[in-house]
């Protein structure tokens, strides 16, 4: 991965928001369940998932713009951007006219020195009178420091292992209650996996140390989170929605009816002559929000229930055609679209 940024396909000036929306596309464009005949978008799935937690981690971000460290993540050479005042400056003039076999004229002969050759001048004592200290024969031999001239760059950093990706499929009234799941791993260990508040419909939770093993550590384990779709209650931001039937009676007299919720079902009590499409409100029965004041038992804020009635007429119309005889309705429920 050489750029983060295109390999999410957004511009520097990108947005959290943005960042996290590109991401979200790939990801479920290129998941490997989605793709088992194709090596390629694995790949590319881990590419864009190493490009998303470097670019949404803020610092990380900062660093990478400002050249400090790579996509990987890892720090540069610290000696990059010496000379950065001056075209081919000292870093660059050092690497192309001292190194065997480098371009004739360049390098110290020709741009850094003045024309100084191999046979002009000596350039360890060039290097000693240029940063100062005693000559060779006085200083025993360098170990240490910045790893200066002459000296074994530093080993590469161990790299760690793979990331291992999780694909979670959680009930939509556990999302929405906010309970705690379980995943096995791939080591065959079963483990409690706390859902965050709000929990969305491709989110994804990292646990760190569950993937590979790797010279340099493991790597992490992914989770990707799929809510599934329920047969009657649907999300609305913070709140859920469903249409409730009731029967003709029942909206004429009122009454108290059973209603279910993801808490398990509760009494809501119908006033005499509710009308189909009323919408009655369940407080604090909707989904988890991500910011607000925890309730008394200590978990996360919630939204609440709306509830649509919906008037039920009987199957069976005989007998209701028999009470109501000639009797018409004289109220005109289109008035108010002028009809």
């Amino acid at each position: 991965m050489s750029d983060p940024y295109r390999t999410l396909g957004i511009a520097r000036t990108a947005s959290e928001k943005e960042i996290k929306s590109a991401y979200r596309k790939l990801a479920k464009e290129l998941h490997p369940d989605k793709n088992k005949d194709n090596p390629k978008a694995a790949e590319r799935f881990s590419d864009v998932t190493k490009a998303y937690d470097l670019l949404s981690d803020k610092d990380k971000r900062a660093q990478f713009d400002r050249g400090e460290i790579d996509a990987e993540g890892n720090p540069l050479n610290p000696f990059a951007g010496m000379g950065a005042g001056r075209p081919g400056g000292f870093a660059r003039g050092y690497g192309a006219g001292m190194g065997p076999g480098g371009p004739a004229g360049g390098g110290f002969r020709d741009r850094e020195f003045g024309g100084f050759g191999a046979d002009d001048v000596d350039l360890g004592d060039l290097f000693e009178g240029l940063f100062g200290g005693r000559s060779r024969a006085q200083e025993p031999p360098r170990r240490g420091g910045m790893g200066g001239f002459g000296t074994r760059p530093p080993p590469p950093p161990k790299k760690r292992g793979a990331d291992i990706q999780y694909r979670l499929a959680v009930p939509f009234v556990d999302a929405a209650a906010g309970r705690d799941q379980r995943i096995t791993l791939a080591d065959g260990k079963a483990i409690k996996l706390k859902l965050p508040a709000g929990v969305e419909d491709g989110t994804q939770m990292r646990l760190r140390g569950k993937g590979q093993p790797g010279p340099g550590g493991p790597g992490d384990g992914i989770v990707m989170v799929e809510i599934a779709p329920h047969p009657f209650f649907r999300r609305d931001g913070d709140h859920i929605r469903m249409d409730l039937p009731i029967t003709l009676d029942e909206a004429v007299h009122g009454g108290k009816v059973k209603c279910p919720t993801v808490d398990g079902p509760v009494m809501l009590t119908i006033k005499p002559g509710a009308n189909g499409g009323t919408v009655m409100r369940l407080s604090g029965k909707g989904w988890t929000r991500r910011s607000g004041p925890a309730r008394e038992d200590g978990s996360p804020a919630r939204g609440d229930q709306l509830v649509t009635l919906e008037i039920q007429m009987p199957e069976d119309l005989d007998a209701l055609k028999q009470r109501l005889g000639d009797w018409k309705d004289p109220a005109n429920p289109r008035d108010r679209f002028g009809l």
